[in-house]
C-alpha cells in the first residue's frame, strides 16, 4: 500500500518542462514518437531546438504527427521506420540511423505493447509484449551502443538512456525465461497465461535491463528506468462512456506523463541518477529488490544476447 500511495496520485510536479536547458545541436531518438507519452516527449525535445529521430512503425501516423508538431513548434521531428516488435525492423533502423548521425544523446525506449493476448508473438516467435517493450528495445540499444559511446568521448555530457516501464512491475517480479518464446512447451499452455501476467514480467524486464546498462556502461552512459504514472491512453479519451469518464479523472494527460520520461534525459541533475528508478513526478523512487540483483541481470542479458547473435 505504500508503494502504491508513493504513487498515486502522485505529488504536484516540482519540476516542469520550463526547466529544460536548449538542446541545440543535439541528437534525440523517440521510440513510439507519434503518440501519447512519446508525442508529447517529441514535442518538447523540438521546443528546445533538438533535432529528434520520431521512431514508429506506420509512416502515415507518423508523418501525421510530425505535421500537427510543426504547427505547434516550427520545428519539423525526422521519421525513422522502427517495429520494434520485429528484430529485423529494429536492424534496420538502427543502420539507417547511423547513416544519418554520429552522435545521439539520448535514446528513449518509450514504445511499448500493454495486455497483449498471449496468443500474439512478434514475427521471430517471442511474447509479443516482452518481445517488443524488452528484447526490441535491447537490440536497438546493442546497435546504437557505438553511436552513445562515440557521443560519450566526444562531449562532457554523458549520453542518457531513458527506460520507460510501469508500476506493474511490481505485481510479478520476476522472468520466466520458459514463456518468452512460442516453441517453449510451458508456452502453450494458453489457459494457465494472462496479459496482465504478461505485461507487467516484461515491465519488470525493462528495469532489469537498465540497472544492467547502468552496470556496464555507468562510467559513460546513463541509464535510468521510470514510471510515467497512470497515464490517460487515447482510446480513454475518446471513449464517451462513464468508465471512461471515471477513468479520465483518475489518469493524468499524456503531457504530465511525460513529465518524468523529460526529467531523466533533459534535467542536468538526472545526470547524476544512473541506475535509478524515477516515479511521477520527476521523482526518484524505489523499484522492486529483485530488479537490482546482479544475478537477474546477467541472466537476463545473457538471454537477450543469445536471441539477436546470429541476426
Amino acid at each position: 500500500m505504500n508503494v502504491l500511495l508513493e504513487t498515486f496520485p502522485p505529488p504536484r510536479p516540482r519540476w516542469s518542462t520550463k526547466k529544460m536547458p536548449d538542446r541545440t545541436g543535439k541528437v534525440f531518438l523517440v521510440t513510439g514518437g507519434n503518440a501519447g507519452l512519446g508525442y508529447e516527449t517529441v514535442k518538447e525535445l523540438l521546443k528546445k531546438g533538438g533535432k529528434v529521430y520520431m521512431a514508429a512503425r506506420s509512416r502515415s501516423k507518423a508523418e501525421q504527427a510530425i505535421e500537427a508538431l510543426e504547427k505547434e513548434t516550427s520545428k519539423r521531428a525526422v521519421f525513422l521506420e522502427l517495429d520494434v516488435g520485429d528484430l529485423a525492423s529494429v536492424k534496420r533502423a538502427a543502420e539507417e540511423f547511423k547513416r544519418q548521425e554520429s552522435q545521439l544523446n539520448v535514446l528513449f525506449n518509450n514504445a511499448g505493447v500493454m495486455m497483449a493476448p498471449p496468443e500474439l508473438f512478434t514475427p521471430a516467435g517471442y511474447d509479443l509484449q516482452f518481445g517488443t517493450n524488452v528484447l526490441g528495445h535491447f537490440y536497438l540499444i546493442k546497435l546504437l551502443l557505438p553511436t552513445l559511446l562515440a557521443t560519450a568521448d566526444a562531449n562532457p555530457d554523458k549520453p542518457r538512456i531513458i527506460n520507460t516501464s510501469s508500476l506493474a512491475h511490481r505485481f510479478f517480479p520476476q522472468i520466466d525465461f520458459e514463456l518468452l518464446h512460442q516453441d517453449s512447451p510451458k508456452r502453450q499452455e494458453f489457459k494457465s497465461l494472462s496479459s496482465s501476467k504478461l505485461y507487467r514480467q516484461s515491465k519488470f524486464g525493462n528495469i532489469v535491463l537498465s540497472n544492467e546498462l547502468a552496470r556496464r556502461y555507468g562510467d559513460k552512459i546513463v541509464s535510468l528506468a521510470l514510471h510515467p504514472g497512470n497515464v490517460a491512453t487515447t482510446s480513454v479519451q475518446n471513449d464517451p462512456g462513464l468508465a471512461a469518464k471515471v477513468a479520465g479523472w483518475l489518469l493524468a494527460e499524456p503531457w504530465k506523463g511525460a513529465i518524468t520520461q523529460l526529467y531523466a534525459g533533459m534535467a542536468p541533475e538526472a545526470a547524476e541518477l544512473g541506475g535509478q528508478y524515477l516515479v511521477p513526478y520527476a521523482r526518484v523512487g524505489k523499484a522492486n529488490a529483485n530488479a537490482n540483483k546482479v544475478e537477474t541481470g546477467m541472466e537476463l542479458w545473457e538471454w537477450l544476447e543469445a536471441q539477436v547473435k546470429d541476426i
